[in-house]
């Protein structure tokens, strides 16, 4: 069994790695524009996120439109949608079974209840550091394929967002926070002894 500050970390991390994935979801920097050129001069940068895409002004203006139809999306875009979503969710359950695991908590009296919800509370936050690390990861592959491809132009390279470093930090923490919490273990019985006896009519008790 873990210490209660151990647990409380763990609970913490995950807890920062759900908050940072909710703004990887909301950021609409997953791809931003690639000035490649020898132009240093540029009028607008576009940044383009799960939801909507944004045009920002050298005037400062910034502009953005939601995408009109998810059927029209491509399958990687709406694939990233479908589980940062269900990464979102997750975490909002390994947050609930979190805290009821806690040991400073009184939702559930049974110690090794308590333990075994903290358990489930990690596994969670695991789950949903995966399934937000998955997305992240494809969308950047994405963005460098096609920035060293000599076939795409330079007009519709892009480089990675802002959003695409948080959600790795994100998934990192929401990952090693369920780990620590992964290690509240229940103990076993100690009730369950090595040595049997088993008891005869002619010596009376005999060990097995």
């Amino acid at each position: 069994m873990v210490s209660a500050g151990f647990q409380i970390l763990g609970a913490a991390l995950g807890l920062m790695g759900w908050i940072g994935a909710i703004v990887v979801c909301a950021l609409p920097m997953w791809r931003v524009t690639a000035f490649i050129g020898s132009n240093i001069v540029t009028a607008q940068t576009v940044w383009e996120g799960i939801w909507m895409s944004c045009v920002t002004q050298s005037t400062g203006q910034m502009q953005c439109k939601v995408y009109d139809s998810m059927l029209a999306l491509s399958s990687d875009l709406q694939a990233a949608r479908a589980l940062t979503v269900v990464a979102v969710a997750a975490g909002v359950l390994a947050v609930l079974l979190a805290a009821a695991g806690g040991k400073c908590t009184n939702c559930v009296e049974d110690p090794r209840s308590k333990a075994k919800v903290g358990v489930a509370g990690g596994a969670a936050f695991i789950a949903a550091g995966v399934l937000l690390l998955i997305p992240v990861c494809w969308t950047a592959h994405g963005v460098v394929r096609d920035f060293y491809n000599p076939l795409v132009s330079s007009a519709q390279k892009r480089e990675l967002g802002a959003a695409l470093y948080i959600g790795w930090g994100a998934a990192a923490l929401m990952i090693v926070g369920g780990a620590m919490l992964c290690c509240n273990c229940p103990r076993k019985d100690d009730g369950a002894y090595a040595a049997r006896y088993k008891y005869s009519a002619a010596g009376g008790a005999a060990y097995v």
